[in-house]
């Protein structure tokens, strides 16, 4: 039996790592367990050594995107500031624009989507965005930095939506412009709601 730090081990990191890259670039159908075991350097049959299959493989990669993802987004609504400062925050944190959200671009995946276990994490993390976002902004209302008349719930919603928007239209025009005039946008129309003692 391997240890954590084993060999064994590195063999499966770089097999979940690679099926998250494929899945990125390729999809699911794309994602062969061929091009996992070239991309990770594997041997023949480790695959199967760590995991049942490529549908076990690509939820372990899928839920690794999705960790990654609500930690890095967790660190910005959870920092300090205003409740419009933090939503802003993650409006414009640091992304590959025109490589897409990794998570969102699993739901234009008609294999993905159509198995339960592998939508599960998906469906999970963009409720969770929802819900956080909308948190963050009853906070802010309950200290005075959003006035009474935003809905959070639809607020959080809007926000999660010009993102995953944001980068459709960008991949469409091939230019991050786009994304970043949907983020404008939306940080407008939340500084609007924004009261004046801030």
């Amino acid at each position: 039996m391997s240890t954590a730090n084993g060999p064994s081990a590195g063999t499966s990191e770089r097999l979940i790592e690679s099926t998250r890259e494929l899945l990125w670039e390729r999809g699911y159908v794309g994602t062969s367990p061929k091009a996992i075991l070239q991309r990770a350097n594997a041997g023949q049959g480790s695959m199967y050594h760590h995991f049942t299959g490529k549908p076990d493989l690509a939820l372990a990669a899928i839920r690794r995107t999705a960790e990654e993802m609500r930690a890095e987004v967790a660190r910005l609504l959870d920092g300090p500031g205003t409740a419009p400062d933090r939503v802003g925050a993650y409006l414009r944190r640091e992304r590959d624009v025109l490589k897409g959200c990794p998570v969102g671009r699993l739901t234009q995946d008609p294999d993905v989507m159509a198995d339960p276990v592998l939508r599960a994490p998906v469906d999970e993390t963009f409720d969770w965005l929802r819900g956080r976002i909308a948190e963050v902004l009853a906070e802010g209302q309950e200290r005075g930095e959003l006035d009474a008349a935003l809905d959070p719930a639809a607020t959080a919603a809007t926000v999660v939506a010009v993102v995953q928007g944001g980068y459709v239209l960008a991949r469409a025009a091939g230019t991050p412009d786009a994304f970043d005039q949907a983020v404008t946008g939306a940080l407008t129309l939340l500084t609007a709601h924004a009261t004046r003692s801030r």
